[in-house]
């Protein structure tokens, strides 16, 4: 292990997360750690523009860097000129993204830690390089705080907890929208059956024959999708295959609003995605269907949950659909029985 003395005059930590939202959240936990072991020191973080409302109000982070995906030559200067004026000593990369070594190279922090892999230019940028367990053996929480044992800091079990931050504006939105919906904060089950990748998915019927069922036994449900035209349609499609109503806000909320409305949800109902990453942080118990995706890799994390996934030998394939058609047989697969049952089992364990 690396000696723990290097850290010793650390007074500002950069965490870079250059990637899509959920995989942001998985990182919170980082930005933790170093703030109960730097207590000093202060720590930002760089994402995409649009990852923002994962980690800010982050209470453990000092001040959060953005860059849009697809930054001008102008946006690029302006952010590496303010970075260059916070003097950083410590840069923690988290991705594979060429940005961080050209951050190591320019902004020369006397540590700089990456992950170690194939391109040995990328590697020759950072002092130290940090290994993640493939072969879907770990959680991606586990694999970003790597990053930090490296260095000779040892994360405790009790520090490995996700931090989403609603905010106050999001809950008083929230508050209002429950109260014109007539949902009660706690009795309501929380069903969010889209992703940004289609595939990952559940059949849009039994989707419908789950949400009938649950509305049937009495339950008070609400729906909610992203912005995306294709989530706002599939909500559609499915509120057209039901019998009984069930409100929805598809494609009405940020993020912040979502956070708040799932953190007062009983249940919450979803596929891999950012939304069910999102009611793992805020401790709402999580019943989440998997298909091609790995549930070790991006499972729930930390929190009361059951994870459906089919008896297909080939998963996770990791590939867009079988043969990347865009349809995952092993997610079609699944039983909406089983998911019934799955469902109730959670509703009746203590939260």
């Amino acid at each position: 292990m690396t000696d723990p003395s290097h850290l010793d005059g650390i007074n500002r930590v950069l965490v870079t997360k250059l990637r899509h939202h959920g995989d942001v959240l998985l990182a919170s936990p980082v930005i933790s750690v170093l703030k109960r072991h730097l207590p000093e020191a202060e720590v930002d973080a760089l994402v995409y523009r649009d990852t923002q409302d994962m980690l800010s109000e982050h209470p453990a982070l000092s001040h959060l860097h953005t860059i849009p995906r697809k930054a001008s030559l102008g946006e690029e200067w302006r952010l590496l000129n303010d970075l260059r004026r916070k003097n950083y000593d410590l840069l923690v990369h988290l991705t594979r993204n060429p940005r961080g070594a050209w951050m190591a190279r320019l902004l020369k922090p006397r540590l700089a830690v990456g992950e170690n892999y194939a391109n040995k230019l990328y590697r020759n940028c950072f002092t130290h390089l940090f290994k993640r367990v493939h072969g879907h053996k770990r959680h991606t929480v586990e694999n970003d705080l790597n990053a930090l044992r490296c260095i000779g800091i040892r994360v405790n079990d009790e520090e490995k907890e996700l931090t989403l931050v609603p905010g106050i504006a999001a809950q008083q939105t929230a508050e209002s929208l429950l109260k014109q919906l007539n949902l009660k904060a706690g009795s309501y089950i929380l069903i969010h059956p889209t992703s940004r990748w289609m595939f990952k998915a559940w059949r849009e019927e039994k989707v419908a024959m789950l949400a009938d069922t649950l509305a049937a036994s009495g339950l008070p449900l609400l729906f909610t999708s992203g912005p995306d035209v294709r989530e706002i349609e599939m909500l559609s499609r499915i509120q057209t295959r039901m019998t009984r109503p069930v409100p929805s806000l598809a494609g009405q909320l940020t993020l912040k609003q979502l956070a708040a409305l799932i953190a007062h949800a009983r249940l919450f109902i979803g596929v891999d995605s950012a939304p069910m990453h999102m009611a793992a942080a805020l401790g709402t118990p999580v019943l989440a269907l998997f298909g091609p995706s790995s549930d070790i890799d991006w499972g729930p994390w930390r929190v009361s949950s059951r994870v459906i996934t089919s008896a297909h030998t080939c998963r996770p394939c990791l590939m867009a659909g079988c043969g990347d058609s865009r349809i995952s047989d092993c997610l079609d697969s699944i039983p909406v029985d089983q998911v019934m049952e799955a469902a109730m089992e959670l509703l009746g364990a203590p939260r």
